[in-house]
């Protein structure tokens, strides 16, 4: 019995991770990173610092960030230590780094 339970305790855990690591995999489409590149080359903000936090894909940003919307699109923006990040706003998680 013991071993039954922990394999069953340990696939759990490998489909738990399988399941969070597929959902910090946002794809944008290529026509949506078109209309974001075009939209932060033409809305330039000021670069903010944020103590403490890497930017990664999936690194979720205080609530103390304010985030730029993309129009047309459902995805906003911020300029922190000089790189342009694109975020999911329902998450507040980067998704894409834009160079």
């Amino acid at each position: 019995m013991r071993m039954r339970l922990s394999t069953a305790v340990a696939g759990f855990l490998l489909l738990a991770g399988i399941g969070a690591a597929a959902a910090q995999d946002v794809i944008i489409e290529p026509e949506q990173e078109t209309v974001i590149r075009e939209y932060v080359k033409k809305q330039p903000l000021a670069s903010v610092k944020i103590p403490g936090v890497e930017l990664n894909i999936g690194s979720a940003l205080p609530d103390t960030v304010e985030l730029h919307e993309v129009p047309d699109t459902k995805y906003s923006y911020v300029v922190v230590d000089d790189r342009t990040v694109v975020v999911d706003p329902g998450t507040r998680k980067i998704i894409k780094v834009i160079e």
